[in-house]
Order: C-alpha cells, then sequence, then structure tokens
C-alpha cells in the first residue's frame, strides 16, 4: 500500500490528501484499474475525527478499493465555553472546495495510481458527511467549477448521521440540550460565519433542500438515538432524492450515539462508540457500493487457464 500526505492548499499545512493506495499486483487485477473511495471525517467543522479517518479507509481498501482521507478546512482549538469569532478559513465554500481539490489531484494522479476516475465514491460522517453531500450536490455548480476548473461527479454519495437541513437545525435549536445547542451553535459560526444566519444562507448549506437529479446514488444511514444530529437529517435527504429520482438506500438503526464511525472496537474512543447492530452499515454500504463498483476479476486466473 502507498501510503503519503499531500497538502491541497499552498501555505497551508491543515488541508491535506492522505493516500492508501493499494499496489498493484500480476496476482490481482494486473495493472487494471481500481474504484476508490474519498473519505471526509466529521467534526462540527471544527476539527476531524482520527476515529473517521484512517480505520475506515482501512476498511474500504480491505474492499479492494483504493482510499483518500481529506483533512478540509475547520476550525480548529476551539473552546465551546466560550462564544466563537468566526474565521473565514473554515467557512463556506473552503470546506466544500477542498473536496472539489481532492477530487482534480486524484484525477490528476489517476494514471499513477491506477484509480477509475468514473468510480469515486465520498463517503462522510456528521459534518463529514454534509460536506461530502454538499459536494455531491454542487460538483457542476459554479461554487465548485469556479474554483477547480471542471468539476468531478462522484459516483456514489455514501452519508453517515449527516446534518443535511440547516433549516431544520436552527429551527429546533431551542428543542436541543445544552450541550446540543452549544455544538451547533459552535458548527454554524465555524461553517456559516454566525450563530444566526439568514434563511438564505441555511437553505444553500442544505443538501436536503438543494439536491437534484445530477446527484449521484446514495447509501445514507444514521441512528435513533443520535441526539446531536436526529435521523431525521437522513430522512430528509432520501425523501429529497426520492422526489428529485436519484437512486438511494436508507437505514436508521434503531440504537447507537452520535460519531459511532465503523461502531466497531477499531473506531472505539470508549464502549459508547460501540453497537454491533449499528456497525452493521459498513455491511450494508459495502454490498451496496459493490453493484456499483465491483471489481474486474478475471474468471479464471493465469494459472487456472487451459495449457497453464
Amino acid at each position: 500500500m502507498r501510503t503519503d500526505t499531500i497538502p491541497l492548499r499552498e501555505g497551508r499545512g491543515d488541508v491535506t490528501l492522505t493516500t492508501y493506495v493499494l499496489d498493484d499486483s500480476a496476482a490481482m487485477l494486473g495493472g487494471a484499474s481500481r474504484p476508490a473511495v474519498l473519505i471526509l471525517p466529521g467534526g462540527g467543522y471544527l476539527s476531524c475525527s482520527d476515529r473517521e479517518a484512517e480505520p475506515v479507509a482501512m476498511a474500504f481498501a480491505s474492499l479492494g478499493y483504493h482510499a483518500f482521507v481529506l483533512r478540509y478546512s475547520v476550525y480548529g482549538d476551539a473552546d465551546l465555553t466560550q462564544p466563537l469569532e468566526p474565521r473565514e478559513r473554515s467557512q463556506f465554500p473552503h470546506p466544500l472546495v477542498d473536496v472539489g481539490l481532492a477530487m482534480r489531484e486524484i484525477r490528476a494522479r489517476a494514471g499513477e495510481w491506477l484509480v477509475d476516475v468514473d468510480r469515486i465514491a465520498v463517503c462522510g460522517f456528521s459534518a463529514g458527511g454534509h460536506n461530502a453531500a454538499m459536494y455531491a450536490t454542487h460538483w457542476d455548480k459554479p461554487v465548485i467549477t469556479d474554483a477547480v476548473g471542471e468539476g468531478l461527479r462522484p459516483a456514489a454519495l455514501i452519508a453517515g448521521y449527516a446534518i443535511t437541513d440547516y433549516i431544520d437545525v436552527a429551527e429546533r435549536m431551542h428543542e436541543a440540550g445544552e450541550i446540543e445547542r452549544a455544538v451547533r451553535g459552535a458548527a454554524a459560526v465555524a461553517y456559516l460565519g454566525t450563530a444566526e444566519p439568514s434563511p438564505e444562507a441555511l437553505v444553500a448549506a442544505s443538501p436536503a433542500r438543494t439536491a437534484d437529479a445530477t446527484t449521484p446514488p446514495s447509501f445514507i444511514w444514521g441512528t435513533a438515538g443520535d441526539t446531536l444530529v436526529p435521523a431525521r437529517h437522513s430522512m430528509y435527504l432520501a425523501t429529497r432524492l426520492a422526489d428529485v429520482g436519484v437512486p438511494y438506500e436508507l437505514h436508521v438503526y434503531e440504537e447507537g450515539r452520535h460519531g459511532l464511525s465503523l461502531a466497531t472496537q477499531a473506531t472505539a474512543g470508549s464502549r459508547g462508540d460501540m453497537d454491533v447492530r449499528a456497525a452493521d452499515w459498513f455491511r450494508q454500504a459495502s454490498s451496496w457500493l459493490e453493484r456499483r463498483f465491483a471489481l474486474d476479476v478475471p474468471e479464471l486466473s493465469a494459472r487456472e487457464r487451459p495449457g497453464a
């Protein structure tokens, strides 16, 4: 496996693309390109979670896909006990443009890395799921094309417990507990620059309101036990995709808190990050993705063929 960390913005070391590129082998695909998954960790646009980064990349690599982890523009070192002052670097559209930069880098080096550019999925969690969904709904819009050139359409979206509707976040802020209100308010300042964004800004940041027929097929999952990003956000996105005719699959697991990642010991910071039923999301997503990303494995290997 080829691992490397590539800066994507000149003069900044915080926006990087980490590669998990599988080695080519004559015993397997023998020079053929592989599909890839671009992973966007969560963190409320305040940070990028390690728990939703390399372990997820390794899980997708185990399926035979190249994997990449994008650490996109975030606020950094936030004290949630105090009101946040806006920082331009983490605000829209910078995190979204970073996804475009990552896709451009993968496309530019596809020949070197043997990546099938027609089969790249974006996979994100929480705020990373929001950013992935924003790219899936904006890949061909000027916010991307003006910044990075021709947009590269992802072949699939995988969104785990993702924020999809900022109107809902604003309207239901009073229903949240104290901790949830603090985190949601901080995320709004980090991404939108203010704790009280305009209705127009809220709509523009809501994939569940902007998805259209160009949005790729999507696998969406969340948990009914999530109090930070309620499962209705997953349902909102699924409903929108149904309305615009985009294929999707939706899974809502009964239990499990926010930020489960793989929901196994591989990504657990404590036992609360493990849930055997919610962990099934990866198996389900793998099966769903294989319908689109099946490797071109020959019927017989060279040694199995007649006359070998």
